[in-house]
This record gives C-alpha cells, sequence and structure tokens, in this order.
C-alpha cells in the first residue's frame, strides 16, 4: 500500500478536461456493482458495506505530491465505488483546503439513500451517477449489483438526492450490445430525475483478465491481458442522443471515441 499512490493523473477525459483523480479504495477493486463493462475487471471484492480502506493523511499527503496544479478536475473515482470509503467526506474537505479545483464524484447511485453518504457528497461540486438499464432484467445482466440491490432503489435514490443536492448531477449512460435497444425506456427515469446533463458513453477500454491498480487511469492504452469491448458506431450514439434529447429536453452529451486497443 505504501508503494501506491492514492492519486493517479492527470488524465484527459472528454468530459472534463484533464482529470486528477483520487482512489479512497486502491487496496483492491471494491464495489456495489460488477459490471459487464469494468475498466478494473471482475470486481474483487462486492459489498455495501462502508469501510476504511485508506487513511485521509494518506490520500492528501499523496494530492500534495501530485501534479494537481495542471488538473482541470479533481475526480473521485479509481478502484470502484468512492461513496462505499467512511473517509469520502473528510478527503473531499482536505482537497478543497488544499486547492480551489472543483471536484467531482462518480458513483453507481447504491447508497445515496444514506443519510451520512449525502452528507459527504454535498461538498463535491458535481456529482455523476450511472445508469445503465431501463428494466430490472437488463440493470442485473449489465450492472450485476450485489444482493438486494434494485434499479428501482438506485432511480428513486437519485431522483430524491437531485432534489435535495444543491450541486452540478449528471447522469452516465453506458451502452453496450446487451442494452442497446432500451434507450428509449431511459426517458421516464431521465424525466423523474430530471439531471443538469446526461452523457452518453461507449466502452473504450477493454475488460482485464484481473484487477491491476494501473487500470484505474490507463486512457491511452493497455499493457495488461484484456478483452476489448464494442463501442457505438457513430450512427447509433447519434441516434440516442438525439431521442433522449427530443423527448426529455435535458442536456445530452455524446461524443464517439475510437475504443483503447490491447
Amino acid at each position: 500500500m505504501d508503494k501506491s499512490s492514492a492519486v493517479y493523473g492527470p488524465v484527459t477525459s472528454w468530459r472534463v478536461g484533464r482529470s486528477l483523480g483520487i482512489d479512497l479504495l486502491c487496496i483492491n477493486s471494491i464495489c456495489s456493482f460488477n459490471c459487464t463493462y469494468c475498466q478494473l475487471g471482475f470486481i474483487q471484492l462486492r459489498t455495501l458495506r462502508r469501510g476504511l480502506f485508506v487513511s485521509t493523511e494518506k490520500v492528501l499527503d499523496d494530492l500534495k505530491k501530485s501534479d494537481w496544479q495542471s488538473a482541470d478536475i479533481i475526480t473521485f473515482s479509481g478502484s470502484g465505488e468512492p461513496t462505499l470509503a467512511l473517509n469520502l467526506g473528510e478527503v473531499i474537505q482536505g482537497v478543497r483546503a488544499l486547492t480551489d479545483k472543483p471536484i467531482l464524484v462518480l458513483t453507481n447511485g447504491s447508497l445515496l439513500d444514506q443519510p451520512e453518504v449525502e452528507r459527504d457528497l454535498q461538498g463535491a461540486d458535481r456529482v455523476y451517477v450511472k445508469l445503465d438499464a431501463a428494466t430490472e432484467r437488463t440493470f442485473q445482466l449489465v450492472n450485476r449489483p450485489v444482493k438486494g440491490l434494485t434499479l428501482k432503489k438506485i432511480v428513486d435514490s437519485t431522483a430524491e438526492f437531485r432534489r435535495r443536492h444543491s450541486g452540478y448531477l449528471g447522469i452516465q449512460c453506458m451502452f453496450l450490445r446487451n442494452n442497446l435497444k432500451e434507450f428509449e425506456g431511459l426517458i421516464p427515469l431521465l424525466n423523474r430525475i430530471r439531471p443538469d446533463e446526461v452523457q452518453i458513453n461507449s466502452p473504450t477500454r477493454p475488460y482485464p483478465q484481473s484487477w491491476i491498480l494501473s487500470s484505474r487511469g490507463s486512457h491511452d492504452g493497455v499493457d495488461y491481458p484484456a478483452k476489448p469491448l464494442k463501442p457505438l458506431s457513430q450512427k447509433e450514439g447519434d441516434l440516442i442522443a438525439q431521442t433522449l434529447r427530443e423527448a426529455t429536453g435535458l442536456k445530452i452529451v455524446w461524443r464517439a471515441r475510437t475504443r483503447v486497443k490491447k
């Protein structure tokens, strides 16, 4: 652990520019989902229980040693679901004290119904929540959540979080072959949540055969065994974006990207 930094990048993101990653989980891959497209591969620890995985002191020390000055934004993501870290709010406040860079948290929304998680996230400028499915069957097939998690719970929690959260809320939708035809089913869910932005995503990074710490930030290629995934075509992405834009009136963001090769 002492040899592994909890801070990585900056990496170039088509959504937010130069993003410096904060990883509160980097002792392992830890998440409440086990998505079929995850850049981390098969999640090693699948849980809904929050814990302390990396100390706040270490994270802030790693941040001071990083190239944070060149970043456009500080993003909490890394080796799994950041809201599983009990010190999320504490680290957000520590980052805020060290830099005036905007703070983004990427989450799957599985813990948004917990008041302490909501309080932690109030310190972030932006929160992006994953929503890949319009039906329970597809949710279970694509996101492979821990037992007891349902799509309804995710949508209900996100809609309620939206009502109370003062910051910017984005919804990230990842499309693969097995949920591609379900995009119209997202319309009522998005209309209920009413986020500030909806991002249409497509897999550009392959699925690793095992968890490797470097996979959390590998945007420009990989040097480990991994299975390539098929991204959306320009035509498919354009159709999804146009349909959702016309049906919801929301800001829909989509940009075709080249798949990262092995």
